[in-house]
């Protein structure tokens, strides 16, 4: 195998791994999961006005 041959190899593996990342990211079953996630900064303000603690 010569250099070409690698990095092709490598190339492919690199572009079948972004695709894989890529729909893991936009697939409707974690949807919830994410918009939870980005809810969680959140959540911190309503545990401290829930308890009358104020920073």
């Amino acid at each position: 195998m010569d250099y070409g041959t690698v990095q092709g190899i490598i190339t492919i593996v690199v572009m079948v791994t972004f695709v894989g990342i890529f729909a893991w990211a936009y697939s409707g079953r974690r949807k919830a999961q994410f918009d939870e996630a980005a809810n969680l900064v959140f959540s911190d303000d309503e545990k401290h006005k829930d308890s009358g603690e104020h920073k």
